[in-house]
């Protein structure tokens, strides 16, 4: 009798031990690696010639290549906002960054919102949210609220690199909630624990929303990298971004050393077009981040899953940030809940070679009084106080001939299928800083024009603002 319970107890062992291993083979890690202000040219992978980045163009190579990618938004809180929910921000009046303004308070998130975190929490996964956050600061608005088990990082729009001595309460590196105190340099920080999170959540599915705040400003970078770099045109851009792809290099390692890459689900994207301030470059593309040009809101976008997503390929179809929470779900085999309103597709038939065609053959973008719409291949951008243009991306990828007068039923077209697209948002919650909004939308209307625009910094911008003032 006593070796049978003996018996039984090691096959119940083995049992529980199986059914562990059959839940790590069936539930795929997840990974977000999100940038911040990246331009779309700014990789090897992408035709840079200037920056090298060995460790992601890896990555790029392990997946598939999006040339057509977008993300929800133009600049970083609200494109945030539409990639953790998985759909647009504008459907809970968050549109632009400030996360409240004026008399609104703090509003951040929407507390009635669901975020990826909270769906894979739910299913048994461990979550994590490394880097920045900028969704808002109130309690109700932290990572620790929104479905991640662990936070480390900050909660504003950006920091500097290096340990300051008396950060304000959003600028404080964190974990969860409770100050850190760090030496070193900030990417290296997150790049490190990062792998430190692998290492301790190698037996269970994970979900890391890894959100670097490189490339975006203050421009500080580590003696070393600078010393690598002394003599290149971009050079802190060069450094920054150098020091980014080694610590992505990190992250891969660790996954191999694991045995865990290749039921690894990755995903690598800019949160929104590069920025005017640190040199980033958008190749082909007109405008930057803050307009509504493809500078602004198209990306380096790249799905890797080696077990399931052949590699080495590029994909020409339209497809959105928001697509990541409906992929990651259909990935990990979690059953969409019906009262969850996602406007994403999943991707991975398109990936697999299952569906021909684009993901999306519409999307749409509002900040404020900017507005932009997409269908096929054509694109309307509105501005209020100016009036609309119309492009054919496929024709004119930088934008530069306005088709509004020649090509009316287009036209018409977009103009209805934008209005019909708002018809379903709500106003937005906040305004943003009404100086900014000037200049932003100033530059929008000079890029309309199709005025260059050269300057390098929202300092000089707010100067030819103030000189245009004076002229009229």
């Amino acid at each position: 009798m006593r070796n049978l319970y003996v018996i039984l107890f090691c096959a119940i062992l083995v049992s529980c031990k199986t059914a562990k291993t059959n839940q790590k083979e069936n539930k795929p890690n997840i990974i977000v690696i999100l940038i911040d202000d990246a331009g779309y040219a700014d990789f090897g992978f992408m035709g840079s010639k200037d920056l090298e980045t060995p460790n992601i163009d890896k990555l790029a190579k392990s997946g598939v290549v999006f040339t057509d990618a977008h993300v929800s938004a133009t600049v970083c809180s609200p494109s945030r906002a539409g990639l953790l929910t998985g759909k647009y921000q504008q459907r809970f009046g968050f549109e632009a960054n400030g996360t409240g303004y004026g008399d609104s308070g703090e509003i951040g998130l929407s507390d009635d919102v669901t975020t990826m975190a909270d769906v894979f929490k739910k299913n048994g996964y461990k979550t994590i949210a490394l880097g920045k956050w900028h969704l808002g600061k109130d309690e109700s608005d932290h990572p620790n609220k929104r479905g991640f088990d662990e936070f480390y990082g900050f909660e504003t729009g950006s920091r500097s690199y290096f340990p300051i001595q008396n950060p304000r309460k959003g600028k404080m590196l964190q974990h969860n909630g409770k100050r850190v105190v760090f030496d070193g340099y900030l990417t290296d920080v997150l790049g490190n624990q990062s792998v430190k999170y692998i290492e301790e959540n190698k037996e269970n599915p994970f979900f890391m929303y890894l959100a670097y705040n490189a490339v975006h400003t203050p421009m500080e970078a580590k003696k070393k990298d600078l010393e690598k770099f002394k003599n290149h045109p971009r050079q802190y851009l060069a450094a920054m971004t150098w020091s980014l792809d080694e610590n992505i290099g990190k992250l891969q390692n660790k996954l191999q050393e694991l045995g865990i890459a290749d039921n690894t689900l990755i995903y690598f994207l800019s949160d929104n077009g590069g920025a005017a301030n640190n040199t980033s470059s958008g190749g082909s593309l007109k405008g930057w981040k803050g307009n509504k040009f493809e500078g602004g809101h198209r990306v380096p976008f790249v799905v890797s899953w080696p077990s399931q997503i052949k590699g080495n390929q590029i994909f020409n179809g339209l497809s959105s940030s928001l697509d990541i929470f409906k992929t990651s779900i259909a990935a990990a085999k979690i059953r969409e809940d019906n009262n969850l309103v996602l406007d994403g597709v999943n991707l991975l038939p398109f990936l697999k070679g299952d569906k021909k065609g684009n993901p999306h053959n519409k999307l749409f973008w509002r900040k404020l009084e900017e507005a932009a719409a997409r269908v096929g291949d054509y694109k309307l951008i509105r501005l209020k106080n100016y009036g609309s243009v119309l492009y054919n991306l496929k024709e004119d990828l930088g934008e530069t001939t306005n088709l509004k007068e020649k090509n009316i039923d287009e036209y018409q077209l977009l103009q209805n299928e934008l209005k019909s697209w708002e018809t379903k948002m709500i106003e937005p919650l906040w305004q943003e800083e009404e100086d900014w909004m000037q200049v932003t939308h100033h530059i929008h209307k000079r890029l309309m024009e199709n005025k260059e625009i050269l300057y390098s910094n929202p300092n000089k911008m707010k100067r030819v603002l103030k000189e245009d003032k004076n002229k009229n």
